[in-house]
């Protein structure tokens, strides 16, 4: 094995450790998933997040803040699942949703987190999903905005769960 080699694996690595390690489904827990990646770095994420917490004042919703990676498994899942029809209809009907990409927070090479930061979640891996009234209050605690670091071992019934349970409060 060639340096180039090892420190392309060491890389491949560390990349992979900044998403969190996640349990494999077993028997009926088993999921398909199409790993969406719909986390684009190009949009400007405060001009969005101000946007979506103008359209929760007027339509009396919530904003829902996903901050993931296209390259995390766990980003791609949860984008994947809440693009689901049952998801994304509730997502419709209760939520303002925005997804905030956070590049390589792990290597330094991260941007946006300052949007966590501001609704008082330190983020920690990906995803993180934070959940705001319309005035910008977090509405959970911020150790359940970054308990998203699983998700790809989530059932999209878990996500909509969870979901509802918060909308519930």
């Amino acid at each position: 094995m060639t340096i180039r080699t090892a420190l392309a694996a060491l890389a491949g690595a560390a990349l992979l450790s900044g998403c969190a390690t996640t349990h494999q489904p077993t028997g009926a827990q088993e999921m398909q998933h199409p790993e969406g990646a719909i986390y684009d770095p190009s949009i400007d994420a405060g001009a969005e997040v101000d946007a979506a917490l103008t359209r929760a004042s007027e339509s009396e919703k919530r904003v829902l803040i996903v901050m993931g990676a296209n390259w995390c498994h766990d980003s791609r899942a949860l984008a994947s699942y809440l693009a689901e029809a049952d998801l994304a209809s509730y997502l419709d009907a209760n939520f303002e949703t925005v997804f905030i990409d956070v590049g390589l927070p792990q290597t330094g090479d991260g941007f946006n987190l300052d949007i966590a930061e501001r609704f008082g979640v330190s983020p920690q891996g990906t995803p993180n999903v934070l959940m705001l009234n319309s005035e910008g209050e977090l509405l959970d605690t911020p150790e359940n905005a970054i308990s998203w670091r699983n998700s790809a071992s989530r059932s999209s019934a878990e996500v909509l769960q969870t979901l509802q349970g918060w909308v519930a409060q």
